[in-house]
């Protein structure tokens, strides 16, 4: 079968540039990017690709290329569905808030509905490509539902996991390390399994291009995040034990780095690990480990996110014990609240978190972000249900400027590792703060030495 249309449910941070990249590489396909959130697809057709809703670098360009020739973005889902040969289902699976697994296991109420107007639609045969990471077995439960509530069509469920690290995630799609693919062992499975292969093919080699069945591709995307979120977890925690001691996290990791049976990735200690996959499929490889009995395996992972919300916490309770075990009433600037630098994204990021606890403690605190809306800190803050939107609005003041953000400061806390935040004129940020001038560095970005030479108090992770 050769694909010449292709439409993908949910115009998210995976869908949006994975589809962009498809129809750039591939333009005798038909690309055709559904939401039902029509602002999100108002922002995806922007006549500037720069106010397209998600940032990444190099994503607005592609789109710009692309859009309009073969790339499209749409609110008529069932149109999409209709006319599609491959259907990628590319929406939020968040851990469960309610019942049975609730705060573990992956809510797939919108991996449901996405089946279940697939069935009601489709007229011919399609191939439904699992993009969201879901637990082992979701493919299962998707082949069902259509099969028992279409119309005589027949499907393919193949699994297609994503492997983007935000921030980079154009690269990661332009040169990714492998691409996996899920499917049946049956000759329909296999037709399925090549006719996808075929798209990457355009431009990745197939040596790149594994094949697997359904669950080991499913499980493959969990395992891997499992094993990045534990290196951090690890040198996050041998980074407190390096405060302890006089021991630096830094010379350490880069020690144990060269160990060619380590290497030197995902061994950046910082005030924690954000981001919408690493904590979402760890607890979801927690619950499916229980649900089996295994509970040793489940306390093993769930340590990982202990650690990583330890860290966050670490790192707070520092900033208020540095000022004297008060900050009542001070200015606490935080440059950065995306969780990661390149990405507007701030599912997860540690600032949110941080953020609560110096509030809590009565804390004035000012942000300045490069990408993120006052809108997305604000809803950040309120999604966590500790006090009421106006309390929220009142402690967090967001500025388009990081100076005017960092004027009249007790403290700056470094969140988020915006290159920028490295080329500021740190004596002129000093001459307008309180005194003493404290920096609270949760991603080790900043030459510590030249701010203390100003006559910054100095504090980052693990020295």
């Amino acid at each position: 079968m050769e694909i010449t249309k292709i439409c993908c449910i949910g115009a998210g941070y995976v869908g949006g540039p994975t589809m962009a990249v498809i129809a750039q590489k591939c333009p005798h396909i038909q690309v055709t990017v559904v939401d039902l959130n029509e602002q999100r697809i108002k922002d995806w057709n922007d006549p500037n690709t720069d106010n397209i809703p998600i940032y990444e670098p190099g994503l607005s360009e592609i789109v710009a290329e692309a859009r309009g020739r073969n790339l499209f973005f749409s609110t008529e889902v069932e149109k999409a569905i209709d006319e599609a040969q491959v259907i990628f289902i590319s929406v939020n699976t968040p851990t469960k808030t309610y019942g049975k697994g609730k705060g573990m296991a992956a809510d797939l109420k919108y991996i449901e509905l996405c089946a279940r107007q697939i069935a009601k639609v489709a007229k011919q045969n399609k191939i439904v490509v699992e993009k969201s990471t879901l637990p082992v077995r979701t493919a299962e439960a998707i082949k069902s539902i259509l099969d028992n509530t279409g119309n005589g069509v027949q499907f393919q469920i193949l699994s297609n996991p994503e492997f983007l690290a935000e921030g980079t995630a154009v690269t990661d799609l332009l040169n990714p390390d492998r691409i996996l693919i899920g499917g049946d062992s049956s000759p329909e499975g296999e037709s399925a399994i090549d006719a996808l292969v075929n798209v990457y093919a355009n431009w990745v080699n197939r040596d790149k291009i594994l094949t697997t069945n359904v669950w080991s591709s499913e499980l493959s995307k969990l395992t891997a995040n499992a094993f990045l979120a534990q290196r951090i977890s690890s040198i996050n925690a041998m980074s407190e034990l390096c405060e302890k001691t006089g021991a630096n996290v830094n010379e350490v990791a880069k020690a144990i780095g060269m160990d060619s049976r380590i290497g030197p990735k995902f061994l950046k200690a910082s005030v924690g690990f954000g981001g919408s996959c690493f904590q979402k499929d760890i607890l979801n490889l927690v619950y499916i480990a229980k649900s089996y009995g295994l509970n040793e395996v489940a306390d093993y992972w769930e340590q990982v996110i202990i650690m990583n919300d330890h860290q966050k916490r670490r790192f707070s309770n520092k900033i208020v014990q540095t000022l004297y075990n008060t900050v009542a009433d001070k200015k606490i600037t935080f440059l950065g609240w995306a969780f990661k630098k390149d990405t507007n994204d701030t599912r997860e990021s540690a600032a949110i978190y941080v953020a609560d606890d110096l509030i809590n403690e009565q804390a004035k605190i000012s942000v300045y972000d490069p990408k993120v809306s006052r809108n997305k800190m604000l809803s950040d803050l309120d999604y966590l249900e500790t006090r009421s939107e106006v309390e929220n609005a009142e402690a967090l003041t967001i500025f388009d400027n990081a100076y005017e953000a960092c004027k009249e400061s007790h403290a700056i806390a470094i969140l988020t590792e915006w290159d920028e935040f490295t080329t500021y004129d740190w004596q002129k940020i000093y001459e307008f703060m309180h005194k003493p001038a404290f920096v609270f560095d949760g991603r080790n970005i900043l030459n510590a030495k030249e701010l203390e030479s100003i006559g910054f108090i100095y504090n980052g992770i693990g020295s």
